[in-house]
């Protein structure tokens, strides 16, 4: 399902426009956003929780030449299923 098909269902499911549903949309991807900027986690309880997590520096291989790379430090978001969303996939 991409954006255009995930509002589509919301504004289905919710019984608005579909301006309305991109509004939705468009506000809770930007004050997640922010949120995991911040370093905060984000929980919807029953259907998962959002989190920022350190990935450490590492070696690579580049796959075409087998030479070693590095790989730098970051910070990655996590996405960890809750009880009521891992129960029904």
């Amino acid at each position: 399902m991409n954006k255009a098909e995930l509002i589509n269902a919301m504004a289905e499911e919710a019984n608005m426009s579909k301006t309305d549903a991109k509004r939705a949309l468009d506000s809770f991807i930007k004050a997640t956003s922010g949120a995991l900027n911040a370093g905060e986690r984000v929980a919807l309880v029953g259907f998962g929780s959002f989190s920022v997590a350190e990935r450490a520096a590492r070696t690579g291989r580049n796959p075409q030449t087998g030479k070693e790379i590095n790989i730098a430090a970051k910070k990655v978001v996590k996405f960890k299923a809750g009880n009521e969303l891992s129960g029904n996939v």
